[in-house]
């Protein structure tokens, strides 16, 4: 181990091509750097620029060759988060608070942010809550009412779902299994 922190797609080439480079080039380094990152998956502006700061490439170089890049089109923040709010509503099930969550984390702006989670509308939210519960509802049979309300409730915060629409959707699949979701109002 060389005591360096690897980057998902890393490998002991790429890190020894950019030594090969010119060290009085910081620009055609960045532009390797960022291009090697890029290979391997989809990243913000952000995530370029602080990859670039970490291997002390000088802002004005990286603010250069990462604007050359967003003018290319090597960059697009707004195509990142909707691509983002897609994938990971689809694959994991997550609703608009959490997916923006991960995207203030990958430093996407706000205005995108908020453009790329009203793709999602409130049913299409709801649809996959519903299914989200019908998957989780089998493993949790035989534990009493309460104790279920709380498990599928809580797996759906834990997804970014709203407490109201959490409730509402394990109540109805409760009550198609035939449970008495009488009184749950006021315990929860």
């Amino acid at each position: 181990m060389t005591g360096r922190t690897e980057w998902p797609g890393d490998s002991p080439d790429s890190s020894r091509a950019e030594k090969e480079l010119s060290p009085q080039d910081p620009a055609e380094r960045a532009r390797a750097i960022c291009l090697r990152l890029l290979t391997g998956t989809p990243r913000t502006r952000k995530q370029l620029a602080d990859a670039l700061r970490k291997r002390e490439i000088p802002d004005e170089v990286a603010e250069e060759v990462l604007s050359r890049f967003e003018d290319v089109g090597l960059i697009d923040d707004a195509a990142f988060a909707g691509a983002w709010v897609e994938s990971r509503h689809h694959g994991r099930g997550l609703a608009r608070r959490a997916l923006a969550r991960e995207l203030r984390t990958r430093g996407v702006e706000p205005t995108l942010i908020q453009e790329a989670v009203d793709q999602l509308d409130s049913e299409r939210e709801e649809a996959t809550a519903r299914e989200l519960v019908a998957r989780k509802l089998r493993a949790t049979r035989g534990l009493e009412r309460d104790r279920r309300l709380r498990r599928l409730a809580g797996m759906l915060a834990r997804k970014g779902y709203p407490e109201g629409m959490a409730l509402r959707v394990v109540r109805q699949a409760l009550e198609a299994e035939g449970e008495d979701t009488e009184g749950l109002d006021e315990s929860f």
